[in-house]
């Protein structure tokens, strides 16, 4: 073949994820550079996996390493260098699902066989650009490189002389040898991480890992009102939700983060169902189950010393704190409110059929979330860019979608600089789907500052709510203004 595909990749699937890109650009571009050669590697093993990610909205590096999470780590250490993995993974998350386009228009089908077929007939260029380390990381995974054709193959001869053999069964041995050393260096650090289960009940835990987490509120009827849940154990995080729905008698349970950078057991975590039942029926209370403490909040502070009691009989390896719920707990709240409206909006997204994208579906669910803005900032936070990816992409299959995005401060400080920073804030938003592949025309920011607030804005709380992002869609056909609220969609 008279084309390079790793160097089209490269060239093409670069040039768009890395598109508005300032921050570390030299090292995110050799990262894909290793990392395209890699994945197609894992293509040809695996067919499975590009069916798999074709059918996500937002495909993501954990995906493809999801038969072994603990090698992504190991992955994005070589590839990230003196960068932080955070901003390596998310550049590497954005490229899948633009190479997976790309193979489809280079195979001329977006069947998985076709696109091995294709990485197959470009074999040669695709293993002459893997690392020198990704030998052992495949192999890890399970992924061979053989190259499975006999075009590839060297041909048989019958004319070499046989003391020119014997060394044959050498080279393999040799390589073996070199490939086990490698891959024993490489992963040493991860069998030495590793820590046996002491007979306290204490799990095993990483100092490089952070604890798991679990945290929950009651509204004032003692209802499961917010719910948020943090562990590297995916199998554990399905039982306890479903241990939470029942308890509460709650359909949707706990917002999750599975992450491998979090510790895949509790302390003391098989006691967590017998204190969500105590903590149920409580008006107004939080905890916060995190390492080896136990956080209660309560809005009455004998309903919290009362829940206490009941419960450090049940956790003897962790420390109980109590404290009454005063302004200073605004924060927990903030970011509890966060995490589930950004979870629901991630669901609300996910749950809309491609082929029939709706304006209105996609204002609604982006109006779930909170974008959080630092103060004087108008720097996406990364909790809420996946979010807008995934609107983006729905965006893109639907040019009569139009929407405008809205920003709005709270009252403190000057009036005319507020306003001028919702705009700032409206524009980023719209900036970064514009980087995604959304049309310019499609979108419009409009800074509102203070002049909209939606709560008082002479307490924290209210405060908050104002500081806000809104979506509107606009018909551009009648003209008519159609705002999504929490009331449902109202027209103007």
């Amino acid at each position: 073949m008279n084309i390079n595909l790793i160097a089209l990749l490269k060239q093409k699937v670069s040039a768009i994820v890395l598109e508005g890109e300032t921050e570390y650009l030299s090292e995110k571009s050799q990262a894909l550079s290793s990392f395209f050669p890699i994945l197609l590697a894992i293509f040809k093993s695996k067919p499975e996996l590009i069916g798999n990610l074709q059918s996500q909205l937002n495909p993501r590096l954990s995906d493809v390493f999801s038969t072994n999470p603990g090698l992504k780590e190991e992955f994005l250490e070589q590839v990230s260098g003196t960068v932080p993995t955070g901003a390596i993974e998310s550049t590497l998350n954005h490229s899948i699902a633009p190479t997976l386009n790309f193979l489809e228009t280079e195979a001329g089908s977006s069947e998985p066989s076709a696109i091995v077929h294709l990485i197959e007939t470009h074999w040669p260029a695709v293993s002459s650009a893997l690392p020198h380390w990704a030998p052992v990381l495949l192999s890890a995974l399970g992924v061979g490189l053989a190259s499975g054709h006999s075009l590839h193959q060297a041909p048989e001869t019958h004319v070499v002389v046989e003391e020119k053999k014997k060394p044959s069964f050498l080279l393999p041995l040799i390589g073996f040898i070199i490939l086990a050393a490698l891959l024993a260096l490489m992963f040493r650090a991860c069998s030495d991480k590793k820590e046996t289960e002491s007979a306290s009940g204490v799990p095993a835990q990483t100092a490089t890992s952070e604890p798991a987490k679990l945290q929950l509120s009651t509204g004032s009827t003692g209802d499961l009102t917010t719910c948020q849940l943090y562990s590297g154990n995916a199998s554990y995080i399905d039982i306890l939700q479903k241990e939470i729905k029942q308890i509460f008698n709650h359909n949707i349970g706990c917002g999750v983060e599975s992450n491998p950078s979090y510790h895949t057991e509790f302390i003391d975590q098989n006691a967590i169902p017998s204190v969500l039942k105590l903590v149920k029926g409580v008006p107004n209370a939080s905890i916060i189950w995190m390492g080896d403490q136990l956080s209660i909040q309560t809005a009455n502070p004998t309903d919290a010393e009362q829940l206490a009691t009941k419960i450090k009989p049940l956790v003897k390896n962790m420390t109980v704190m109590t404290q009454a719920m005063t302004a200073a707990s605004t924060p927990i709240d903030n970011n509890m409110a966060i995490s589930e409206g950004n979870t629901n909006a991630e669901k609300a997204l996910a749950a809309i059929n491609p082929e029939q994208v709706r304006a209105l579906d996609i204002a609604t669910a982006l109006n779930m979330q909170i974008i959080n803005f630092d103060t004087a900032s108008a720097n996406i936070p990364d909790a809420n860019k996946s979010i807008l990816d995934q609107a983006a992409a729905l965006i893109k299959r639907a040019s009569q979608v139009h929407l405008t995005v809205k920003g709005h401060t709270d009252a403190v400080g000057d009036a005319a600089a507020n306003k001028a920073l919702s705009q700032k804030r409206a524009q980023a938003v719209v900036d970064y789907l514009v980087q995604q592949g959304v049309d310019p025309a499609q979108l419009q920011a409009v800074g509102y500052g203070s002049e909209q607030p939606v709560a008082d804005n002479a307490t924290p709380e209210g405060q908050f709510k104002n500081r806000r992002i809104e979506f509107e869609v606009l018909n551009t056909e009648s003209g008519v203004v159609r705002e999504v609220d929490e009331e449902g969609v109202k027209q103007q």
